[in-house]
């Protein structure tokens, strides 16, 4: 699509929805109209408190236009925010008109859209039923979504005012898999190829493990939150599992931590050894993440085990394990439909798990799905799926907690982490609503730093590989000194 702008450089806030709204276009920026079958002029006011575009799609020409009332905020940064906004709701109004569509989350195309409504919540002091209606309204987003938005912006600003200045979550990081799942584009590895770099990951690990828990010691911060993931932590052995527990409970002072997840993942790597490990090193919460029950799907996306192998699973880690068990569902995978989608949510309700986040598969690059061109369900199929776990979730008395949304998604839709009462996950919503710092461990890791009353985040960033983490580990660990100037600052301010 031919682009110009006027009176603005926005370019980042004009692609996002152009690409919400014509994904097969990509941005070609010109000097001036040049008759093109797609383009657009976006033009912002020189006073800046209005918008207007111009857009010409399929023999058609069209105008948005977006206004601020009253006086735009003195800081930059929030009067960028405003006028951002106006440059992407004018384009939106335009390519509405133009398409005839209304995507699920009209206009909002960042990955946590509860922070516009937690926002809304402090500034106004009013609910979330007001909050989904300004979501709704402001947004153009469905009814729907602008509720998911505001009943999980509502368990965040609950959660945030339980905290103290000083308090953080802690991720661990454990990036091997039994396979590659097809729609999987993390940093992990298949043990099939890497078996020989556990154990060494482990040493270095544990390294990093000790001289972060004496960083937080020096520092004076809590943890209230630990989550091991991956990867899938379970790939390694039921000793490795002791090992890795007991080091973090050596290194970190755990006495106010109210949650500590363990990501059982795949039941092809879950045994009864491998559980009372995990039970016997302090993990009140875990994951058993089927992603669909059906075996022809669990075949699609390259897992080897089938549903009854969850279903058993589920049931030896009742047996063992006394917390809130939490299990992963993904809506849009190859080979599965709205009526496969159901029957796997309902097979997962049948189980009665503390939670259950369903997501929507989204096309990563890295992806085998997206490299293959694998088949997958289209975006009204995708619809359907989630308006099913919507109204089944509900019904069965769980409420979402969390939610987010990722590039790419089938149909433009979101993630949400649904619980029963009394179970939210701590570090979950302290992670994607960026609550509080996050001190993370491992490859890949970004230790992500958050002045709760400024908003400023700064990060800190591991080497994503393994076989790169071991070799520069002591490097990695005198990174994270800077967390002392940074407390520093925070708490001169």
């Amino acid at each position: 699509m031919e682009l110009i702008l006027s009176g603005h450089d926005y370019k980042y806030a004009v692609e996002q929805i152009m690409l919400l709204m014509f994904p097969e276009e990509r941005p070609v920026y010109v000097e001036k109209d040049e008759g093109g079958a797609a383009f657009a002029c976006s033009e912002l006011s020189a006073d800046e408190k209005s918008s207007r575009t111009l857009l010409r799609w399929n023999g058609r020409e069209v105008v948005g236009e977006a206004a601020f009332e009253g006086e735009l905020p003195g800081s930059e940064m929030l009067r960028k925010r405003e006028t951002q906004k106006l440059v992407k709701l004018s384009f939106f109004k335009a390519a509405r008109e133009a398409t005839g569509a209304t995507p699920p989350w009209g206009a909002l195309t960042g990955i946590r859209p509860g922070k516009l409504a937690e926002r809304f919540m402090r500034q106004t002091g009013l609910g979330r039923n007001e909050a989904a209606a300004f979501i709704e309204r402001e947004y153009f987003v469905t009814p729907g979504r602008a509720m998911l938005c505001a009943e999980a912006a509502e368990v965040a600003e609950n959660l945030r005012k339980s905290f103290e200045p000083n308090d953080i979550s802690l991720y661990v990081g454990i990036p091997f898999c039994p396979t590659r799942c097809a729609y999987c584009s993390f940093v992990s590895h298949s043990v099939e190829k890497s078996f020989k770099l556990i154990a060494p990951y482990l040493e270095a690990l544990k390294k990093e493990i000790a001289e972060a828990g004496r960083l937080t010691r020096e520092l004076g911060v809590r943890v209230i939150s630990v989550y091991i993931g991956g990867g899938t932590p379970t790939t390694l052995s039921a000793p490795q599992l002791d090992e890795l527990m007991a080091a973090i409970r050596t290194a970190f002072d755990l006495s106010a931590c109210r949650e500590f997840t363990v990501e059982a993942g795949r039941p092809d790597t879950i045994t009864r050894e491998k559980l009372t490990a995990i039970r016997d090193g302090g993990a009140n919460r875990i994951s058993i993440n089927p992603q669909t029950m059906s075996d022809a799907v669990l075949a699609a996306i390259g897992r080897r085990h089938s549903g009854a192998a969850v279903t058993e699973s589920f049931r030896i880690a009742r047996e063992i394990f006394p917390g809130a068990i939490n299990m992963d569902l993904i809506a849009g995978l190859p080979a599965d439909s709205p009526e496969g989608f159901r029957a796997s949510l309902d097979a997962v309700l049948a189980l009665d798990p503390e939670n259950v986040t369903v997501h929507t598969l989204s096309l990563k690059r890295g992806s085998r799905i997206n490299l293959e061109g694998t088949s997958i369900p289209d975006g009204a199929a995708v619809g359907e799926m989630l308006e099913y776990a919507l109204t089944a979730l509900h019904g069965a008395g769980y409420a979402p907690y969390y939610l987010y949304r990722q590039k790419f998604t089938s149909g433009g839709y979101e993630n949400v982490g649904w619980t029963k009462p009394g179970f939210d996950g701590v570090y979950n919503v302290c992670m994607m609503e960026e609550l509080h710092s996050t001190l993370s461990l491992g490859a890949g890791g970004v230790t992500k730093l958050v002045n709760p009353e400024t908003g400023l985040i700064e990060r800190i960033f591991n080497k994503k590989y393994p076989y790169e983490y071991i070799s520069s580990i002591d490097e990695l660990i005198s990174a994270k000194e800077y967390m002392k100037e940074f407390y520093a600052k925070m708490r001169a301010r």
